[in-house]
């Protein structure tokens, strides 16, 4: 699913964001991604998602070798992918239903088939009655549910969540959570970046922990007997 072989990414002006990061995650798998503030997280994410390329080393997801994909491939990659983010980035002045929608829209959904669809999802993530609220008269963890429902829309084999619990409290935070379990129960693989140690401690999924651009521990080693070590950011 995705597949990182030694890969290094560097920045002109910032330098090394990641050295060496080698590391696989299977179809169908859940796995947190950690680590402190600046320790290459987001770079790893963006370069699943396709907004990156290695500087050396491959990236593969689904199959698909990212650096040299052709233009037109990108989309088509990026339809296959989930994507969860911290600000939840809703429209706010469209409705519930209408941010879900818009989402099959502009991959050219057949427009009679995207109201049930639509319906379908909002369902899914437990929000049918919030359809025609608007983002403000939503609470932090009902945004998020419907920028999942969002992620959803196109059946993704992969789910990228960057901090998804970032700005929620902890019931929010439990009930957002829950969704992505069940999320990946149906099938389809999780990555998960998050600085909540406690909410990492307290499931038994994989944990990769990066710092300072380098992968320091991967519970799928069985390198460090499911102890995470990163120090929860300031």
């Amino acid at each position: 699913m995705i597949r990182f072989s030694h890969v290094v990414k560097e920045y002109p002006r910032t330098g090394l964001a990641l050295q060496d990061v080698t590391f696989r995650v299977n179809k169908g798998e859940f796995a947190f991604l950690t680590g402190p503030s600046g320790a290459g997280k987001s770079t790893i994410l963006r370069l699943v998602i396709v907004e990156e390329t290695p500087t050396a080393g491959e990236v593969r997801v689904g199959g698909s070798l990212t650096s040299g994909l052709p233009r037109a491939e990108i989309p088509r990659l990026r339809r296959k992918i989930g994507v969860v983010f911290q600000d939840f980035r809703l429209l706010e002045d469209r409705t519930a239903e209408q941010n879900v929608a818009f989402a099959l829209e502009v991959t050219g959904a057949p427009r009679d088939a995207i109201s049930a669809r639509v319906s379908r999802l909002l369902t899914q993530v437990g929000l049918a009655s919030k359809g025609t609220s608007y983002p403000k008269e939503l609470s932090g963890g009902e945004q998020q549910r419907v920028a999942i429902a969002r992620a959803l829309v196109n059946d993704p084999v992969l789910l990228v969540a960057d901090e998804p619990t970032g700005n929620l409290d902890d019931r929010a935070t439990r009930g957002v959570f829950q969704l992505l379990r069940d999320i990946n129960a149906a099938g389809t693989a999780v990555l998960m970046a998050t600085h909540n140690l406690e909410l990492v401690k307290r499931n038994e999924y994989r944990v990769i922990e990066v710092n300072r651009g380098q992968l320091v521990f991967d519970s799928a080693e069985g390198n460090g007997a499911g102890v995470v070590t990163t120090p929860s950011p300031a």
